[in-house]
């Protein structure tokens, strides 16, 4: 249980960590550096910690699973969002797109890279311990899993997820101010859908919905181009 614990650690604070810093290094490419200043712009997780976010829900979810069921089935936190000054990109509009959009093709791009790092794992396989073989394997399962989840939830179309932004930058401005200003009840929306509507609404869970319908093709797919054939 120990070696799994430490393998989801390892792939969901190597998830939030980049998908944080990639906003932060895209704005600074893009002419923002609010997030450069203030040490944002870091491979350094502790960085982007948010104390409940990042540590109290995830560790009491992965807990109580674990204890109670014996396995993960369901993850939820988020890290201290990078801060953008949209005015100070040279293009406000596209530059906000490009820079939500880097979280999660920063995500999409680490699902492919351990879904590459598979075959050096299986190479591997008679050279180094069974159990050190098992926790890669381990790794690289739950770092495509999170990869793939955190990106597909993350461009969902609400502020202030990415989606939500990205969803401002392209749309015409009548529109655009009409989606920016559900910016503020963002979080409550969110939690809203995937903590309180399933318990309200029989058979409604858009957050199993999202992994079934959305990050599991996206995984096969992923495993697919990495060269592991049909995954399903």
């Amino acid at each position: 249980m120990i070696a799994e614990i430490s393998a989801i650690v390892v792939a969901a604070v190597l998830a939030i960590t980049l998908h944080e810093a990639a906003h932060g290094y895209a704005a600074r490419a893009l002419g923002d550096d609010t997030a450069y200043l203030l040490g944002r712009v870091s491979l350094n997780p502790l960085r982007h910690v948010d104390p409940v976010g990042t540590i109290l829900l995830p560790g009491l979810l992965l807990v109580t699973q674990l204890l109670t069921i014996g396995r993960v089935e369901a993850m939820f936190g988020w890290a201290k969002p990078v801060p953008v000054d949209i005015w100070r990109l040279r293009n406000p509009r596209w530059g906000m797109v490009l820079v939500a959009a880097a979280g999660p093709a920063i995500n999409f791009a680490l699902a492919f890279g351990f879904g590459l790092f598979a075959h050096l794992v299986v190479a591997a396989d008679g050279t180094l311990p069974d159990d050190v073989i098992l926790w890669f394997i381990s790794l690289v399962q739950y770092s495509v899993l999170y990869n793939v989840i955190l990106a597909c939830f993350n461009l969902l179309p609400i502020p202030p997820l990415d989606g939500g932004r990205i969803l401002v930058g392209i749309l015409p401005a009548p529109a655009a101010r009409a989606v920016a200003s559900l910016e503020r009840f963002g979080l409550l929306i969110v939690i809203g859908l995937i903590f309180v509507l399933p318990y309200l609404v029989p058979g409604f869970d858009p957050l199993r919905s999202l992994v079934q319908e959305v990050a599991v093709p996206v995984m096969r797919m992923i495993f697919l181009l990495s060269g592991h054939g049909d995954a399903s």
